[in-house]
C-alpha cells in the first residue's frame, strides 16, 4: 500500500512539473488510443474543450513567427484590434496549452503602466493579469501610493501561460515582443514600470539581474518618444523573499515622487 502511494505520488508530480496542474475535462481523454472513432461526436460550442483537443499551432520557423507578430502587431490601430490579432495568431506554442489569453487590465488612459513577465494559473483561469496571490499583493503595493486599477494599466510580456509556470523560453519570448511593444505604444504611459527581473530585460535590452536593476530610472525607447522606466521586484519573489520588501517600498516612493513631478509639470 506504502509503495503504491509512493508511485501515485510520483505520478502527481510528473504531471505538475510538465504543467498539467489543474482539471479541465470531466471525462479523461485517451491521448494513445489508436486511431479516431469516427462515429465519435466532436466537441461543440456547447461542450467543453480540453487542451488536448486545441488546434495545435501552425508549424512555421521562428523568423517567420516574429516576422507575422510584428505585421500584425503595427497594423493594429487600438487596443481592440490588437486584442484581436494577438487572438487570431497561431504560431506561438503557449497559445496551445494556455486556457485563455490574458491581454491587461484598467486604465488604458492611465499615466503609468506595469508590465510582468507572464500569466499564472489564476490568470490563465481569469484571462486577468495579476489576479493571484502575488496580483493581490502588487495590488496593495500600488494601493500603498495611491493608485489601483482604475488608475494604472496592467499586462504581461507575455500574453498566454507557460506551462507549469515554467520560465518562457527566448524563442517564445521573441516571438510575443512585437505585441506587447505594441500594447505600450496604444496605451502610451508616461511612466512604465517593469516588474521583474524578465521584463525589464526584454522591454529595456539589458542583461543585469532584477537585484541590479531595480530602484534605477531607464529609458524606454517608443518608436522615438522617450518613456521612463523604472524595474521592480515581482510580487512573487517578494512572497518567497519578504526582507526584500524594504527596497521594493523605496522603489515605489520614487515611482510616486516621479508621478508628482508629472501632475505637477
Amino acid at each position: 500500500m506504502v509503495h503504491e502511494m509512493h508511485s501515485a505520488r510520483e505520478v502527481l508530480q510528473w504531471h505538475l512539473d510538465n504543467g498539467v496542474d489543474e482539471t479541465i475535462g470531466e471525462v479523461p481523454v485517451d491521448q494513445f488510443a489508436a486511431g479516431v472513432d469516427a462515429k465519435k461526436p466532436r466537441p461543440t460550442a456547447a461542450s467543453p474543450t480540453t487542451n488536448s483537443q486545441k488546434a495545435r499551432p501552425v508549424l512555421a520557423s521562428s523568423d517567420e513567427a516574429v516576422q507575422l507578430a510584428e505585421k500584425l502587431a503595427r497594423d493594429a490601430a487600438d487596443l481592440d484590434a490588437l486584442r484581436a490579432v494577438m487572438n487570431s495568431f497561431e504560431l506561438c506554442p503557449l497559445k496551445a496549452t494556455a486556457s485563455k489569453m490574458v491581454f491587461g487590465d484598467g486604465n488604458p488612459s492611465a499615466s503609468i503602466m506595469f508590465v510582468g513577465e507572464a500569466p499564472g494559473a489564476d490568470e490563465d483561469r481569469q484571462g486577468l493579469p495579476f489576479v493571484g496571490v502575488s496580483g493581490q499583493l502588487l495590488d496593495r503595493m500600488i494601493g500603498s501610493i495611491g493608485l489601483d486599477r482604475n488608475k494604472a494599466y496592467i499586462t504581461n510580456v507575455l500574453p498566454w501561460r507557460p506551462p507549469g509556470n515554467r520560465k518562457p523560453t527566448p524563442a517564445e519570448t521573441v516571438m510575443c515582443l512585437p505585441f506587447i511593444r505594441r500594447h505600450i505604444a496604444l496605451v502610451a504611459p508616461d511612466i512604465l514600470v517593469c516588474v521583474g527581473g524578465t521584463s525589464a530585460q526584454n522591454l529595456l535590452s539589458i542583461k543585469e539581474g532584477i537585484t541590479r536593476s531595480r530602484g534605477r530610472w531607464f529609458d524606454y525607447d517608443d518608436n522615438g518618444r522617450v518613456v521612463p522606466t523604472m524595474a521592480m521586484f515581482h510580487p512573487a519573489y517578494l512572497l518567497r523573499s519578504p526582507a526584500l520588501k524594504r527596497d521594493a517600498w523605496n522603489d515605489l516612493l520614487t515611482i510616486r515622487a516621479r508621478l508628482r513631478e508629472l501632475s505637477d509639470a
